[in-house]
């Protein structure tokens, strides 16, 4: 009767993740450079689909394609061959190697907020001017309203009394929140993150990864993580290996725990009202 149940009910999960349409999803993506030595394919056929609500961790070493796989999802670079098909809802669907350079700068900062392992602060400015900078490039709010949400971004992350200050004057975890308090500036339904926690303390990382949770279960962010630390494989929604520019496995995916995990997130998303009550305090270091 036990094994009935979970087949049933992973057949169950299986079902609701099909008849889900991904948020974003990249078909037989190729990607090569061309190098004196010949050339060499950093991409080799990628196909994957991730949908709303997900914690998606990608798993790989140093070289394995991972920052090059992100940088195909949010339009930095190019795919040489295969489409990327992003969608926000049902009715939209939008060919990220269709935008003109001036569209995807745009869109990009509209749909889908970076992380970066090195922060990327701009060195002059403020915590809060950083955060209202991505605001006022694609013109969503007007000044009053772009520092009041700067503000509430660093609430957030629990940076507030740090925002007059540059990012030289904080710790790396703090420049780190601040980073994805930015990343969340114009209130994108997703966030790319290249190893986030790679240059941080373990207790330090871990917040930054509780934050990413709270994200995605509060505020029904879609994230999409990569990361060379296989020890944190448990504590995404599913995690994917790549190696050599090739998904080797989906290890979440593979036992019925990880469908029913897919599953629950959507159907928690779907049941989420549309514009969730921002700033809520977490337990962060």
């Amino acid at each position: 009767m036990t094994l009935l149940s979970t087949s049933t009910t992973a057949a169950s999960a299986v079902f609701f993740c099909l008849t889900m349409q991904p948020i974003i999803e990249l078909q037989n993506i190729v990607k090569t450079y061309s190098t004196p030595a010949g050339d060499f394919a950093a991409l080799r056929g990628i196909n994957l689909r991730v949908y709303k609500g997900e914690l998606l961790g990608i798993i790989g070493k140093s070289g394995a394609g991972k920052s090059t796989l992100l940088n195909m999802i949010n339009g930095v670079d190019r795919a040489t061959s295969g489409e990327i098909l992003v969608r926000l809802n049902a009715a939209t669907e939008e060919r990220v190697g269709q935008f003109e350079e001036s569209q995807l700068s745009l869109w990009r900062g509209r749909t889908m907020g970076v992380v970066y392992q090195s922060f990327q602060l701009l060195p002059m400015l403020t915590l809060v001017e950083n955060i209202v900078l991505p605001m006022d490039l694609c013109g969503l709010y007007d000044a009053r309203t772009s520092r009041e949400r700067a503000i509430e971004l660093l609430r957030l992350v629990e940076l507030e009394d740090q925002a007059q200050k540059l990012p030289s004057q904080i710790s790396g975890g703090q420049q780190q929140r601040a980073a994805i308090a930015r990343a969340l500036a114009n209130d994108p339904p997703i966030l790319v993150a290249d190893e986030p926690t790679g240059s941080l303390d373990s207790v330090t990382a871990d917040t930054i990864f509780e934050l990413f949770e709270h994200l995605v279960s509060d505020q029904s962010k879609t994230i999409v993580m990569v990361t060379h630390d296989s020890s944190l494989a448990p504590r995404f929604s599913r995690s994917l290996t790549l190696a050599d520019g090739e998904l080797v496995s989906d290890s979440e995916n593979a036992h019925s725990g990880g469908l029913r995990r897919v599953a629950s997130a959507q159907k928690k998303v779907a049941t989420k009202p549309a514009r969730p009550k921002r700033g809520t305090k977490r337990g962060a270091k």
